[in-house]
């Protein structure tokens, strides 16, 4: 599990140069910098099979006061316990620069309000089926 989250309003979804953006590719380059992560060690802080990138429009939102062409996104990654600090803030940073990168051109011309979260947390339940990981495990 490392889950990436990603919540915005729906007049995001509008083609790029009506001020919109490329949610598509914004997943795609989020889960490529998860699965480029690395611990102090070296090794791959997710596995590959456990990489995923989801983003959903609002059905409805209400942005600020409402008077101006606001859009909002907001992220959360939701990984489980066990890695530092140091990964834990190594992963928020390339996170970061991977959304402004994105961002950076709507950012210049209209207001939008871009947060990211990581939540690391105990679970009181956690059950897993998944085909996928079998399919990245080395021979």
């Amino acid at each position: 599990m490392p889950h990436l989250v990603i919540l915005y309003t729906p007049d995001l979804d509008r083609p790029v140069g009506q001020g919109g953006s490329d949610m598509t590719a914004l997943c795609r380059a989020l889960a490529d910098t998860m699965l480029a992560a690395r611990d102090e060690a070296g090794s791959a802080v997710f596995p590959p099979g456990g990489v995923r990138v989801l983003a959903y429009p609002a059905a409805h939102s209400a942005v600020a006061d409402g008077r101006g062409d606001y859009g909002f996104v907001y992220l959360n990654l939701r990984m489980g316990r066990g890695r530092s600090a140091a990964v834990h803030a190594a992963v928020g940073q390339a996170l970061e620069a991977t959304v402004q990168a994105h961002f950076a051109p709507l950012l210049a011309t209209r207001p939008i309000g871009v947060t990211l979260q990581i939540d690391e947390g105990p679970e009181v339940f956690d059950a897993k089926n998944s085909s996928l990981h079998p399919l990245f495990r080395k021979p």
